[in-house]
């Protein structure tokens, strides 16, 4: 069996999504491309989301960040960054979703836009509520454990 010829190749292009959640969450690949499914035919409906083609290529999530690529057929992109807008949890967890660029080829959108933060949260004990409590910080925001839960805090709510 040939191959197509390149101009009747399909054409795609490619989303990089910062993820960010509690410390505590804990969901895989799978479970995010179910919630970018969902979230696609919500939105788009079933053809809309057919034509659109949302697949999560690449999912790397620990600690209560990460970040994905997530591929789009050319000329949906638009339609892609509105679904992953939809996102609100996965897997029961509140997730916070956001776009840092599109690119053409997929080694161009983990130069461009993954990788960079290159984040590792930090642990550390903070007094919130009157009680000493752990606490994880990540760009200077702190994720608070209160009675088996989180709160966001910052460094002027502990001075």
């Amino acid at each position: 069996m040939k191959h197509l010829p390149k101009h009747l190749r399909p054409r795609w292009r490619y989303l990089a999504v910062g993820l960010e959640a509690w410390p505590d969450a804990d969901f895989d690949r799978r479970d995010f491309q179910r919630s970018v499914w969902f979230a696609a035919q919500n939105l788009l409906g079933d053809a809309g989301s057919a034509d659109a083609d949302l697949q999560v290529l690449q999912f790397e999530f620990g600690d209560g960040t990460g970040e994905a690529i997530v591929r789009a057929r050319h000329g949906h992109a638009d339609e892609a960054r509105a679904a992953l807008a939809c996102i609100d949890e996965v897997k029961n967890d509140h997730v916070g979703v956001r776009v840092r660029g599109i690119s053409g080829t997929v080694r161009a959108c983990e130069e461009k836009y993954l990788g960079a933060d290159g984040q590792f949260p930090d642990e550390r004990k903070v007094v919130f509520g009157d009680a000493q409590r752990s606490a994880v910080e990540r760009d200077g925001l702190l994720d608070v454990r209160t009675d088996g839960a989180f709160a966001g805090a910052t460094e002027l709510d502990f001075e």
